[in-house]
């Protein structure tokens, strides 16, 4: 299976949507610093938030085969410029989280995630199971265990 870098704001999801992809219960935990699971690299928000700490994610992208773009359905703003995707030598697809928030706009928060150049996009309910089998579908790898 490829293994994937999560990058994106703080409490768009990122944790937990690794919690539902290892099949753990989901609950809040605040990520502190970069963890490194089976085929996910959870990173803090602060990396994608702060210019100082953002080199960090270009370093960690390499220990990837995929990154991941975050974007909350509910977020005001993106933390993504236009075509950031070309940055990286890597496959970037783009990850709506929060679809089921009454206020999310998950429509805005794809276009977002377009504009920066991400051509695969998925929607999930991390909490529900919700598109999390279609991103491990795209992660599997010839000879994998159906």
């Amino acid at each position: 299976m490829k293994r994937i870098l999560f990058m994106g704001r703080s409490e768009c999801g990122k944790t937990t949507l690794t919690q539902a992809m290892r099949g753990e219960v989901v609950h809040y935990q605040k990520t502190q610093y970069v963890n490194v699971h089976d085929v996910v690299i959870d990173t803090p928000g602060e990396y994608a938030e702060n210019k100082s700490l953002a080199a960090a994610l270009a370093l960690y992208s390499y220990e990837a085969d995929v990154v991941g773009l975050l974007v909350s359905a509910i977020e005001p703003y993106s933390l993504y410029p236009p075509n950031i995707t070309c940055l990286v030598n890597r496959d970037v697809i783009g990850i709506v989280t929060k679809i089921d928030h009454p206020n999310a706009n998950p429509k805005m928060a794809a276009s977002w995630l377009r504009n920066s150049g991400c051509t695969a996009i998925f929607y999930v309910n991390s909490k529900t199971g919700e598109g999390v089998q279609e991103i491990l579908d795209y992660l599997k790898e010839e000879g994998d265990a159906p």
